[in-house]
């Protein structure tokens, strides 16, 4: 089997919950012989209900009311409509992360509320680059926490890679300074820097990373290249709210949503996809190491409207 084909395997797989969940959803709807305004409000509830989100729920059934089906519609036709405004609505955010930075490293900050998946992103993340031939070197700026420093510690042993890190409660900004500095030092093409994620206190998180921002400034001017978020996808709805937040906080640039094999709720990648547009560089779907990667949002339209291709 090929690695193409793995991955694809891996993804229908992942996202069963939620294709099973859209389903059940749906079921009863569509066995009218017209498409009626009843009908068609029943759908849209259905796919908010599977978290696809009211923005993209109410594109599908303007795009069901188009069309009308006079004489009908199967559970499949359906499916196959729901699959192509997901792709229409994945398509311009299925954007991979990039490494393109000159003068290298580039650095990319990576954020996400604790309990996210961020670390173990992170090293999934690293490995990802690994495969492409990039020089990786991880900083736990996640001084808050010393498991965060520890469990980053492990990963970088066992990815083969350079870490720089401090004592629990340290400057979070020292140590990316450090990072920066050994990585353009050495030749590392990229820098990943683990943070805080701790959002109890806003304006606490917000200073901790303009400083961490004014201090790469000094070395890179156009530092940080990155700032993703990690979501964890079985929060649901709740992933949203938290895309508001660190917008304001620390002006995102791009998400990777985790967890998506562990939840019915996958449907909320479309919902943020429609609502904030951002670059959805990868997704997580399962606990190994390769489980992290780009998808094609043909692909991944099909995994949720549960279309076998």
């Amino acid at each position: 089997m090929t690695e193409k084909n793995s991955w694809k395997d891996r993804l229908f797989g992942g996202f069963s919950k939620t294709s099973s969940r859209l389903t059940e959803n749906l079921a009863g709807l569509v066995t009218k012989a017209k498409l009626d305004e009843a009908t068609l409000d029943d759908i849209e509830d259905a796919l908010i209900m599977s978290d696809l989100g009211p923005a993209a729920a109410a594109a599908i059934r303007e795009k069901l009311a188009v069309e009308r089906f006079e004489k009908g519609l199967s559970e499949l036709a359906v499916k196959e409509i729901i699959q192509r405004e997901i792709t229409e609505i994945l398509e311009p955010v299925a954007i991979p992360l990039e490494i393109d930075a000159f003068p290298r490293p580039q650095v990319i900050l990576v954020i996400g509320v604790n309990g996210s998946g961020k670390t173990t992103t992170i090293a999934k993340l690293a490995h990802l680059f690994q495969e492409q031939d990039y020089g990786v070197m991880l900083a736990a700026g996640d001084t808050f926490r010393a498991a965060a420093i520890g469990q980053l510690k492990i990963w970088a042993e066992r990815l083969g890679v350079p870490i720089i890190s401090g004592p629990q409660g340290g400057d979070s900004a020292s140590i990316v300074y450090e990072g920066v500095k050994q990585g353009t030092a050495t030749g590392i093409d990229v820098l990943i820097v683990d943070t805080a994620g701790r959002l109890q206190n806003r304006s606490e998180l917000m200073d901790e990373l303009d400083k961490i921002r004014r201090v790469l400034g000094r070395l890179n001017p156009e530092a940080p290249h990155n700032v993703v978020l990690v979501l964890d996808a079985t929060t649901g709805q709740n992933a949203l709210s938290q895309i508001e937040v660190f917008q304001e906080v620390a002006k995102v640039t791009g998400i990777i949503m985790t967890k998506l094999d562990g939840t019915a709720r996958g449907g909320v990648l479309v919902a943020a996809a429609k609502q904030f547009g951002l670059p959805i560089h990868a997704i997580g779907i399962g606990e190994t190491i390769e489980d992290l990667k780009p998808f094609k949002a043909e692909d991944l339209a099909a995994a949720i409207a549960g279309i076998e291709k």
